[in-house]
């Protein structure tokens, strides 16, 4: 079972890259399951055709110690398994504690066990770094880290706090960073910005993502391109990004 952790900002474009990467493994022949760790509770709602599933933080507050896996794992596009774990009630709890909480049912009932993935992929959010937050960094749930970025300060600024974040953990064993995947803003010089960049955090651009109407449309549908559109030249680039998180 090959397990990855997509970290980046709010609103980069994260939740968008790892649903087409889910959509790709899919099509590619693997068994993908996607786990949300983000309080929005929104990563997978474009392989469920824009319906946002139960979180695992919801139904265990609903159904307490009745809880089944069916009532947290979710089949989605192509038997893509979606999860989330939600988040707290707003201005009440902690959102990194959610995700550990959800990690742990998850633990607790089997869910890789039974299901067998090939290839787990957690959507991360990025903005903060706190022990929650790094929870599929240190807790040994993710093998490899991709970030994605744009050329914009404020996400180059989160992508090295998350590079730093994994630094920290990784003389422990845990996660290491693959490279950065830069999901194209059409800035002027963008990929030399964030060629800079990566050069000061350590790493590499792993995969362009151009910027392209066919995404908006896809999830105007609450689809990825993979889904809405047959013949789009942006399932290219995911496929690419895809075949190398899985085959290295």
């Amino acid at each position: 079972m090959r397990k990855i952790a997509i970290y980046g900002k709010g609103g980069i474009g994260k939740s968008t890259t790892t649903s087409n990467v889910s959509a790709a493994m899919a099509q590619l022949g693997y068994k993908v399951m996607q786990i949300g760790c983000d309080p929005k509770a929104d990563s997978t709602k474009n392989l469920m055709k824009g319906r946002r599933v139960p979180t695992v933080l919801d139904q265990i507050r609903k159904k307490g110690d009745e809880l089944t896996l069916e009532d947290i794992v979710f089949e989605g596009y192509y038997g893509i398994l979606c999860v989330e774990s939600g988040g707290p009630t707003p201005g009440v709890g902690c959102a990194g504690r959610g995700i550990i909480s959800a990690f742990e049912k998850l633990e607790e009932l089997k869910a890789f066990e039974l299901h067998q993935p090939d290839v787990v992929l957690y959507d991360v959010l990025g903005d903060v770094v706190c022990g929650g937050f790094a929870m599929p960094i240190r807790g040994g749930y993710a093998e490899d880290v991709y970030i994605v970025s744009s050329g914009e300060m404020m996400s180059l600024y989160a992508a090295n706090n998350i590079a730093s974040a994994i630094g920290n953990f990784g003389s422990r064993g845990y996660a290491k960073l693959r490279g950065l995947i830069l999901n194209s803003k059409n800035l002027e010089n963008e990929a030399k910005i964030v060629e800079k960049a990566c050069e000061e955090i350590g790493t590499r651009i792993v995969e362009i993502i151009p910027r392209c109407a066919d995404i908006q449309y896809a999830e105007n549908l609450g689809c990825t391109v993979f889904e809405a559109m047959e013949h789009s030249a942006m399932k290219e680039p995911y496929s690419r990004l895809a075949r190398l998180m899985v085959e290295g």
